[in-house]
């Protein structure tokens, strides 16, 4: 019977949450990188080089790391009903005003400002699902969600194509500028919409029978009581924890390689050969498809044996392989093909690794700790997209700069295979149940 009710509940969860706030990030992703698709005729149009447009790109992850640790904090205080909403309606309305950018100055401030905008928001959703999901489920509900990242970007580089080309020119509009305009309007939408339908906290949930909701809120409480050490730890005890900075040097490694590819690739396939701006935008979308089955089934094996560093380790040297190689290969299709891999590769293991960020805090604490990591690994997402323009702007193609992005990538691979099974800090009070999943 209770495993019954287990099996119901968390089947119930699932459906209520996961679909939206797996639309929610597709949605947040469309907004965050469309601009790399825009590059394809935006730089042209307003003259800018490879380096601007790449620092341009990067600049939004300054804004977003200045801005992380608090938005979180304002989550865990106000509820995630209502946090998620204002990131939501703030962040779309940023990004239609991208459509209007006319200088380089102008393109930094609005990147800077939805950066700042956006602060708080994936970091916020991966903390909200551990709110609701027991630590054994999570790196499923996370993959359900996050796998929304690849998505978004294989639905949306077609997309943008399509709408960059149908709209050109309309009422004097360049293609670029409407795809950024439509873009942003859902978000503004659904944002509004977020406030009806998320419940903060499971004994909220008037949604959920009571006895299914009685045995949730058990099962929380009792993970919960295994880290009460950790619940109310001050920011700078969770700031010098060393599980901590493992993380963050680890995401850093991994946003290099991640931006670094993702904003940059319409613009690396484009110049594997001569191809339309719609023959770009679904031929992108191919390694995020890719991707996105990768990170679902890297997920759901990392759940059922229980093992989470490893899986980063393989998937991270995997994809570095894939960027290396790419940068010797000449022929567009075997290029193509290696962009599957690396992309199935990088992305393969990002569910998995917000699950370890989860694993050793609980409480307000866990909003703090992801937010720290998070912030920190904004660095890479910075610097990959920025090397790679500064890269093609000196010598003309990307080989080098998939060679330095494939490097980022094995860095973080070692980080991963060298970092213990369990935060020292966390062992040492006896922290952790004895449960596979850790």
């Amino acid at each position: 019977m209770e495993k019954s009710i287990e099996s119901l509940t968390m089947s119930r969860i699932y459906r209520r949450l996961v679909p939206l706030l797996f639309v929610l990030l597709i949605i947040n992703y469309l907004d965050r990188v469309n601009i790399g698709f825009a590059a394809l005729r935006m730089n042209q149009d307003l003259g800018f080089s490879a380096s601007v447009f790449g620092l341009g790109a990067g600049i939004f992850f300054i804004g977003y790391a200045l801005f992380e640790v608090p938005s979180n904090i304002m989550l865990h205080r106000f509820g995630a009903r209502l946090w998620i909403s204002r990131i939501m309606v703030t962040w779309g309305l940023v990004s239609a005003g991208l459509a209007f950018v006319h200088t380089q100055t102008s393109f930094y401030v609005l990147r800077f400002l939805l950066g700042v905008a956006e602060a708080g928001f994936i970091p916020g959703v991966v903390a909200y699902l551990a709110y609701w999901f027991p630590v054994r489920y999570r790196s499923r509900a996370n993959a359900g969600v996050i796998m929304a990242t690849a998505i978004a970007s294989a639905i949306g580089s077609p997309v943008s194509g399509l709408v960059m080309h149908a709209l050109d020119g309309a009422h004097g509009f360049a293609g670029w500028r409407w795809m950024l305009l439509l873009e942003a309007a859902p978000a503004v939408v659904l944002g509004l919409f977020v406030l009806v339908w998320l419940t903060d906290r499971p004994e909220a949930a008037k949604w959920l029978p009571a006895e299914q909701r009685r045995w949730l809120v058990a099962e929380l409480a009792g993970e919960a009581s295994k880290l009460t050490k950790t619940a109310s730890l001050p920011f700078l005890k969770i700031a010098m924890m060393p599980r901590v900075w493992c993380l963050s040097a680890l995401f850093v490694c991994f946003l290099t390689a991640f931006y670094g590819v993702l904003l940059w690739l319409p613009q690396i396939v484009k110049h594997m050969g001569s191809l339309s701006d719609v023959e770009v935008g679904f031929v992108t979308a191919l390694p995020f498809c890719c991707a996105a089955v990768s990170m679902y089934l890297v997920a759901r094996h990392s759940d059922k044996v229980g093992e989470r560093r490893l899986h980063i380790a393989v998937c991270m040297t995997i994809g570095g392989l894939a960027l290396l190689a790419c940068a010797f290969v000449s022929p567009p299709a075997i290029a193509l093909v290696l962009l599957c891999v690396a992309a199935s590769g990088i992305w393969g293991c990002l569910a998995v690794f917000w699950t370890l960020t989860g694993e050793f805090l609980t409480g307000a604490a866990v909003a703090i700790g992801i937010a720290l990591i998070n912030t920190v690994g904004q660095f890479g997402g910075l610097f990959g997209p920025w090397i790679v323009g500064v890269i093609k702007d000196l010598t003309g193609n990307f080989s080098v700069a998939l060679i330095v992005l494939a490097i980022a990538a094995f860095l973080a691979a070692v980080i991963a295979f060298l970092m213990p099974d369990r935060a020292p800090e966390v062992q040492g009070n006896n922290a952790l149940r004895a449960d596979p999943t850790h």
